[in-house]
């Protein structure tokens, strides 16, 4: 299962398809006893999508068997067993993804020539990405990072390794002369490289950086490079041989700090803009910046979620989840809505946002 959405990927998604272009949606729960629901609702929701593509008459008997096809072995690929808080799963002719979220998402099946993507651009925005660059002077790691985890990504040259005759940076690392592997010329030129293909990933997945190593390896990695220059650094060493665990527990408390640093940030951002009157607050007036595309800088509480009624297309009426034509998913629009027209998004703790109830955005006019 999918997990890291790049921008890369998300492009790739969003490209039109030959319908039926299917996306299916469902809740999922990371713990008994509500995620003895999750097979069965699965099921039912597959079921559903079967169902809609055998009653479309626009909808060839070849490119259907192809599709329930991709469906199916889609269905396979979910593992229940570590699911987090919502589903995706797209098919269309010849292909298939499954995605797992860290946010929930509603129950749907969508038919169209694209896939849906909007939920899954809305949790990978919830779940502040950031890189971790694990840097000792034989091997650099890079780890994906995200909700109470990391991952190891094999991506833009990583993890980078370096084979030298008769080195050994533990041993030297352990009798003390960690100092002297570091003014090597060698491990300068790794250390470059690594900074250099860094700073290509950053240019096309730009994420908050925190570096870790010993005193020494951030040292050198400071004084040959310049991307990492502006990392968070986290003076942690033989974390590029380490588990995932380790990783996260070393990176963690600072991943913690800077998160409180950015909520407070956009509490006093917020207070500004209140006085100067460029300030939206509530699903209804936040919406409607969104789609004039007015929206600087949108704050959703993290467990925000609001379903609604289209009026006529000039306000949102609140709604109850199932009604016809409600919109069970009007979060996740907005914040898809907003960072396609360039806003910043940040999500922040239940609370924060006080009478704004849940959603407020800063204005650009």
């Amino acid at each position: 299962m999918e997990h890291a959405l790049s921008p890369a990927t998300l492009a790739e998604l969003r490209r039109p398809r030959p319908y039926p272009a299917v996306s299916v949606l469902t809740p999922t729960h990371r713990r008994e006893p509500e995620n003895a629901q999750d097979p069965v609702r699965l099921r039912n929701v597959v079921a559903d999508a079967k169902k809609q593509l055998e009653a479309d008459p626009a909808v060839s008997r070849e490119r259907r068997i192809d599709v329930v096809r991709q469906l199916e072995e889609a269905v396979a690929e979910v593992d229940l067993t570590h699911a987090e808080d919502g589903l995706v799963i797209f098919a269309a002719p010849g292909e298939h993804q499954v995605w797992s979220l860290a946010r929930t998402v509603p129950e749907r099946v969508v038919l169209s020539d694209t896939f849906l993507t909007r939920n899954l651009v809305s949790a990978q925005a919830a779940e502040r990405p950031f890189w971790v660059l694990c840097v000792s002077a034989d091997r650099v790691t890079l780890w994906n990072g995200g909700t109470e985890r990391v991952v190891e990504e094999h991506v833009g040259g990583f993890p980078l390794t370096r084979s030298v005759d008769n080195f050994d940076a533990e041993r030297q690392e352990q009798i003390g002369d960690l100092s002297s592997t570091f003014r090597d010329e060698g491990t300068r030129h790794f250390l470059r490289e690594a900074d250099t293909a860094i700073g290509r990933l950053l240019r096309d997945d730009p994420r908050p950086l925190y570096v870790t190593g010993e005193t020494a390896a951030l040292s050198l990695l400071d004084e040959v490079g310049s991307v990492t220059k502006d990392a968070v650094h986290v003076r942690h060493g033989g974390l590029s041989h380490a588990t995932p665990d380790a990783v996260w527990q070393a990176v963690r408390p600072m991943v913690a700090a800077e998160g409180r640093k950015t909520t407070d940030e956009v509490a006093r951002e917020l207070e500004t803009a209140m006085g100067r009157k460029a300030y939206a607050a509530g699903v209804d007036e936040v919406w409607q910046s969104a789609r004039e595309g007015r929206v600087r800088l949108l704050a959703v509480e993290e467990n925000y979620r609001a379903t609604v009624r289209d009026d006529s297309g000039d306000h949102l009426i609140p709604a109850e989840s199932g009604d016809l034509d409600a919109r069970e998913d009007i979060v996740d629009e907005i914040v898809e809505q907003c960072l396609e027209t360039g806003a910043d998004v940040r999500f922040v703790p239940d609370g924060t946002l006080g009478d704004a109830t849940g959603i407020a955005g800063i204005l650009r006019y």
